[in-house]
C-alpha cells in the first residue's frame, strides 16, 4: 500500500466516522471509518518504515551521485 492510499483510507474512515450520520441495518458505520483510519495509519506507517527499500530517492542507484562517472588518469611526461 503507498503513501497515497493511505491517506486516502484515514480521510475516508475520518469522514465516514465523525461526518456520516446515516444509519444503515446491520453495518456500523463509525466502526467501518474507525477500522479504515487504523488500516490507513498502520499502512502509512509502513510505508514510510520501509520508503527507501521500495524505491525511495535514489534507492536503485545507491542514494549519491557519481555512480556513472568516469575517471581518466593521465601520466605526466
Amino acid at each position: 500500500m503507498g503513501i497515497s492510499l493511505s491517506i486516502l483510507l484515514v480521510a475516508i474512515g475520518a469522514i465516514l466516522t465523525w461526518a456520516v450520520s446515516a444509519s444503515v441495518s446491520g453495518v456500523d458505520i463509525t466502526a467501518v471509518g474507525v477500522i479504515l483510519m487504523i488500516v490507513g495509519s498502520i499502512g502509512l506507517l509502513l510505508s514510510l518504515a520501509f520508503w527507501s527499500t521500495w524505491g525511495g530517492f535514489g534507492a536503485r542507484d545507491g542514494g549519491g551521485g557519481g555512480q556513472n562517472t568516469t575517471v581518466v588518469e593521465r601520466d605526466r611526461v
